[in-house]
């Protein structure tokens, strides 16, 4: 299975660095030297680690190949993927790989049907899972402990506590 392992953001200095939002809770290996990436769109690599450090909270990676700011630049905005096995789990019982949650069937917490989970969005500062709502249309979903607090992978389920008007789309 390909899962995303982070997304390049701007360049950093002149010398070919990016700056990486980290989609993984173990970048040290997923950013090691020498790590072959994936990425999306695919003519952006595969690229290959040649370095990575943390600065000032945020993980700064540099690739073979590129040498300068106008090439790290024209990466920005590409995700870093990654084979796991499908089996594989993240280790942390309140995290999980995207392709673990799309198709899971999304429920109130009094059992009621809402929808199924179509996409896990990753927009900067929250994570939103995309239902499709039984009967037609979608919710966005912020992925928080209070709005979905149980999430039962075995069960093919999770439990959404919406508050008012999130899931008619007020």
């Amino acid at each position: 299975m390909i899962v995303t392992v982070g997304r390049i953001g701007r360049a950093h200095g002149i010398r070919g660095e990016v700056g990486v939002e980290v989609r993984t809770d173990t970048p040290d290996e997923r950013f090691a030297d020498g790590a072959v990436l994936t990425t999306d769109p695919a003519q952006r690599g595969p690229l290959t680690v040649r370095g990575s450090r943390w600065h000032s909270g945020r993980l700064l990676v540099t690739f073979e190949g590129v040498a300068d700011r106008t090439v790290a630049e024209g990466l920005r905005g590409t995700l870093l993927l990654a084979e796991v096995a499908d089996d594989e789990t993240t280790g942390d019982p309140d995290e999980f790989f995207d392709h673990q949650l799309v198709g899971l069937k999304a429920v109130g917490v009094d059992g009621a049907a809402i929808g199924v989970v179509r996409e896990v969005i990753h927009a900067p500062g929250q994570d939103l899972l995309s239902i499709e709502v039984a009967g037609g249309g979608e919710a966005l979903v912020p992925f928080v402990l209070e709005i979905v607090p149980e999430v039962d992978v075995a069960g093919a389920r999770v439990v959404i506590d919406p508050p008012p008007g999130l899931l008619e789309g007020d």
